[in-house]
């Protein structure tokens, strides 16, 4: 589309609400909406919590009587379908709005371009791509779970310059300084789970909660323990946030007897056998997509990252890398497993950044780029 400068200038308006509902609106998408008229903002808003007004609705409420006429920034289209609320076409129709302007169109079946579709064949001026990419990063998640039918997974890792994440004697506290851990915490507020393996369970007795707790949803984020034969201790600190932050264990080969112990303590248990009695995480991946988690973030360790990348389960890479050199021949390096054969068989990334994180890097790279929706798709 031919954007004005100010069709820029709102859809920022636009993509900056959305990013107030990241981590607030699992499984739907966080979405953000401006409507302006005769160049001034009278109504935006972003997406409530599931079940609550989608971002189309809060900027219509705000702009009221005045929305007549005027342009609609949306970075998502307008859905067409009943779901948890009704559609949102309907009342971008009974607002009488002139034109409308969609970074994205939504590719959810429910939708699939018939949102905008009814606008345009009501009369409705609609303009689309503005600003997709940017929609399309901001939803990369939503998008990975409708498109893939799993959850989108963030493996995340912090090492020394030299690739250790722990000493030769298992120290890890800590590599990564106060402001990437931060940012960490940002991250787990974000995503519906946070996932580790037993070995850095018993290795770190973690409690894999946001810190400080701050607006974190009910129940977000669920914690996951990729544990095969059921060996995570009854004492773990894990099981002291229950039930604020649900505790799923993921086990395969697993004695009877240690199952039903941790689920007298509450955690939630899900048998997923693979070869060797060890979790086919595949088969717990299709469980966490029938629970509607949509995003993971994967914390450790090197065995469970390998594992979930020779699965293809892994979309997207931070590496805080920390100026500090640790060496030693057994000192711990973020991937385990066997590794690549030659260089060209390893794993690609795509789209990389680097930020400076306090004294840290953050390295960032999609192992399966996020594309942004079409028409056609």
């Amino acid at each position: 589309m031919n954007a004005s400068p100010d069709d820029l200038i709102w859809m920022r308006r636009a993509l900056s609400q959305a990013r107030k509902a990241l981590g607030r609106t699992s499984p739907n998408p966080a979405v953000g909406a401006a409507v302006v008229r005769d160049g001034i903002l009278i109504g935006e808003g972003h997406t409530r919590p599931t079940g609550g007004p989608h971002a189309e609705i809060m900027a219509l409420r705000r702009a009221g009587e005045a929305a007549r006429g005027a342009t609609l920034y949306v970075t998502l289209e307008p859905c067409s379908h009943f779901g948890r609320t009704p559609p949102c076409a309907d009342a971008v129709l009974a607002a009488g709005l002139r034109r409308v302007v969609v970074a994205m169109p939504d590719p959810n079946p429910l939708v699939g371009g018939n949102g905008i579709r009814r606008l345009r064949e009501s009369g409705i001026v609609v303009d689309v791509g503005l600003f997709a990419e940017e929609s399309a990063r901001v939803n990369e998640a939503w998008l990975t779970f409708i498109r893939q039918g799993r959850p989108f997974t963030l493996l995340k890792a912090a090492m020394s310059l030299d690739g250790k994440i722990a000493t030769r004697t298992g120290d890890s506290k800590w590599i990564s300084s106060t402001v990437s851990r931060a940012y960490v915490h940002r991250l787990r507020r974000r995503m519906d789970a946070v996932m580790v393996g037993i070995g850095t369970a018993l290795a770190d007795d973690p409690q894999l909660t946001p810190r400080p707790p701050g607006r974190v949803r009910p129940g977000y984020p669920t914690r996951i323990v990729v544990d095969s034969h059921a060996r995570l201790p009854l004492t773990s600190r894990l099981f002291e946030d229950l039930p604020r932050f649900p505790l799923l264990v993921a086990v395969g080969d697993a004695p009877k007897e240690r199952v039903e112990a941790l689920e007298g303590r509450g955690a939630q248990v899900i048998a997923a056998p693979g070869e060797s009695g060890r979790v086919h995480l595949p088969t717990l991946y299709r469980e966490l997509t029938a629970r509607q988690i949509t995003s993971v973030l994967l914390e450790g360790g090197g065995g469970l990252a390998a594992a979930a990348l020779e699965a293809g389960l892994v979309d997207k890479v931070t590496y805080f890398i920390a100026p500090r050199l640790l060496g030693g021949r057994e000192a711990l390096s973020p991937l385990g497993g066997e590794g690549a054969e030659t260089v060209l068989q390893g794993v690609p990334l795509h789209g990389m950044t680097v930020h400076r994180s306090g004294p840290d890097l953050r390295v960032e790279g999609y192992v399966h780029p996020i594309q942004a929706p079409t028409l056609e798709e």
